[in-house]
């Protein structure tokens, strides 16, 4: 993209009045108003073709799909970025020209746009874990109560699900009636959300089955069906990134930096990024750690050296840079390549 061809227009977006900052070329002039929700796309239907600038907040995947319908060319960044911009009070004026002038700057990262299918994808994937949370709180909370009269399981579900009969039963010689129906009535509740889950589970797996990006890095060790589907509705082009790299970096699988006067200090992971997927990707790290058959020299020699988080985090990592050469490159993953640097590269 090109931000000194196109006309830029930074857009702070809000739920009914949108805040709208540009500079026209010919004059100088400079716009800085608000425009209602309802008027926001009339307002860059008869434009010739801009290059719009929003935060990734809520609601802005929508808006840039809707925009790139109309011609613009749409620059979604983190508001972490954005926020060096704010000079002054922040205000919805300030906003929009902080975005303008983050959107001038190529070394400001974009957020790819996403189809509406892969934000399909990732809508199941949160109600999912929100519905998982739900299971997870209704179990804690039985075990809490039933607990306040001497019924303790043991550590997991099927020690939850294999003594709650048997205490239901002792417990209704003495309880209430009624807090027994209750207690039933909140462990029926369980299966309900089981049915949910599995329900979500299953489409996701239609959805992989016929997304061949999906089924490639399906194949990878420790990627499976939950980071196979979230990793490709969330890395939205694969190419948007340089290299597996930044790719990495942009969930937050690297260390932070901090340094002055030449010296750079390490620090640790950064964090940055879509912490579910970085969760996913973790877990199916140690899950590699933990059942694989023939581990490699790279992760034998490792765990040697390093403590066991150490190394997961450093094979979540590789496992993320995999994920994006497979996308990347459009090709099946291939667990005996070998990484070639370019020529060009290798001779400088």
């Amino acid at each position: 993209m090109n931000a000194t061809r196109k006309t830029v227009v930074g857009v702070d977006t809000a739920k009914s009045v949108f805040q709208v900052y540009t500079v026209v070329q010919e004059t100088g002039e400079v716009i800085n108003k608000p425009i209602k929700r309802a008027q926001f796309l009339q307002w860059f239907a008869n434009r010739a073709p801009c290059l719009v600038g929003m935060e990734a907040c809520g609601g802005s995947q929508h808006w840039a799909r809707k925009l790139q319908e109309l011609g613009h060319e749409v620059k979604l960044m983190s508001g972490k970025m954005v926020k060096a911009f704010v000079c002054g009070n922040k205000n919805d004026a300030a906003d929009a020209r902080a975005i303008y002038m983050a959107t001038r700057q190529p070394e400001v990262k974009a957020v790819a746009v996403k189809t509406e299918g892969q934000q399909a994808v990732l809508a199941m994937h949160r109600i999912r874990q929100q519905l998982v949370k739900m299971r997870t709180a209704q179990i804690n909370e039985l075990r809490g109560l039933l607990g306040e009269y001497g019924e303790v399981f043991g550590t997991g579900r099927k020690a939850f699900e294999t003594g709650m009969k048997g205490a239901l039963e002792r417990l209704a010689e003495g309880l209430p009636a009624p807090l027994i129906d209750t207690l039933r009535d909140q462990w029926s509740e369980l299966a309900r959300l089981d049915e949910r889950i599995a329900r979500i589970e299953a489409s996701l797996l239609a959805w992989l089955r016929e997304d061949r990006g999906a089924r490639a890095i399906a194949e990878i060790p420790g990627v499976g069906l939950l980071t196979a589907t979230a990793a490709v509705a969330a890395i939205g082009h694969a190419k948007a990134f340089r290299s597996g790299r930044e790719f990495a970096a942009w969930i937050g699988l690297v260390p932070g930096q901090t340094g002055s006067g030449g010296k750079v200090r390490l620090l640790g992971m950064s964090k940055r990024g879509d912490t579910y997927l970085r969760t996913l990707l973790i877990h199916g790290a140690r899950a590699v750690l933990q059942h694989a058959k023939t581990p490699g020299p790279w992760l034998q020699q490792l765990s040697q050296r390093r403590p066991p988080n150490v190394v997961i985090v450093a094979l979540a990592n590789k496992i993320t840079r995999t994920i994006w050469a497979v996308l990347a490159h459009e090709r099946a993953y291939d667990k005996d390549h070998v990484s070639m640097r370019p020529l060009a590269a290798a001779a400088t």
